[in-house]
């Protein structure tokens, strides 16, 4: 998979992968270089590991040999649609240096695409509600997907959902259950 940056005025040419299994310190720094702190790192070392969370979309974005971006997408169900595929993307993480130049909606839109491939049928994420709309999200409460844990009112429409399969949206409704790893309330919080 082969990605270029968006962003027309300072070009990056990208070059987005799967990440490998002997990767997962590069994953792990770009994590804790994006976020600051562990707790995105130790939740994808998590997710990597548990069986809950398959199939998973893990890819690399590289700018020339430098890897900046990271993605991941793991599997969910729905409480209320059980024989529908979805998919949870979190997180998705840029170095900061490179932040702003189209890395990270260049890593969502090949990982849904991936996603897709590997049979997901939804998608969903908890993210900024001005950031993720640019790659096809919309809120998912208005469609009748709850989160794992209730979401605030003020922060309602971060909860968000992509058809990956047209016709889905105002089909089904329900609970979205992540893997294990991440049935923690305080993951749910945005």
């Amino acid at each position: 998979m082969v990605g270029r940056n968006p962003n027309r005025e300072n070009p990056m040419p990208l070059t987005i992968r799967p990440a490998r299994a002997e990767e997962l310190d590069v994953v792990l720094s770009i994590e804790r270089a994006a976020f600051g702190e562990e707790d995105e790192a130790e939740l994808v070392r998590a997710l990597l590991e548990d069986p809950t969370a398959r199939p998973t979309v893990s890819l690399l974005a590289f700018a020339g040999e430098r890897a900046v971006g990271h993605v991941l997408f793991t599997a969910a169900r729905i409480d209320g649609a059980p024989s529908v595929a979805a998919t949870l993307l979190a997180p998705l993480a840029v170095v900061t240096d490179v932040q702003g130049q189209g890395i990270g909606a260049a890593l969502a839109r090949t990982g849904l695409e991936a996603a897709a491939d590997a049979g997901a049928e939804i998608a969903f994420v908890l993210g900024h509600p001005s950031y993720y709309p640019r790659v096809g999200f919309e809120p998912a409460g208005r469609h009748g997907l709850d989160a794992p844990y209730p979401i605030p009112e003020k922060d309602a429409d971060a909860w968000m959902v992509q058809e990956l399969r047209l016709g889905l949206l105002g089909q089904i409704r329900g609970r979205v259950v992540p893997a294990d790893s991440f049935m923690r309330p305080e993951y749910w919080r945005e």
